[in-house]
């Protein structure tokens, strides 16, 4: 048996999800895999999750009603804490933060994933390069 590769198991796993948001889902995971050609995929915690030199940085929480989100962290494994807040001081409102090295950002629908399209780009670059 072959086994997938994390592009693959994305697909597959988009192709039988079933969520209301699944087109802005979709769209979202277009926008932040063009950010770097470094950033790579693969499912975890039952979610499409993004790696940058095969440490995850961005994975989509699906479990919302009327929304999804995507968590900004440092990887799975535990970490010392590093505030970055102050690497995001001009972007408060945008992220919530959940600890000083985590953070969220939410959709609601697809009117809200273009008028957030420019700024997310930038966000998950910035996260990537500090992280």
């Amino acid at each position: 048996m072959t086994k997938l590769s994390g592009q693959q198991q994305v697909e597959q796993f988009l192709e039988k999800l079933e969520h209301p948001l699944k087109r802005e889902i979709e769209e979202v995971r277009r926008i932040v895999f063009g950010i770097d050609s470094e950033l790579s995929e693969h499912v975890k915690w039952n979610a499409p999750s993004f790696l940058f030199r095969n440490d995850d940085r961005v994975t989509f929480n699906l479990h919302g009603n009327g929304f999804f989100r995507l968590v900004l962290h440092r990887g799975a494994k535990a970490k010392e804490s590093v505030n970055l807040n102050p690497n995001f001081e001009d972007v408060q409102g945008f992220m919530e933060w959940v600890a000083n090295d985590r953070a969220t950002i939410k959709f609601t629908g697809i009117k809200d994933v273009e008028a957030k399209r420019e700024l997310l780009k930038e966000v998950v670059k910035r996260w990537v390069d500090v992280t």
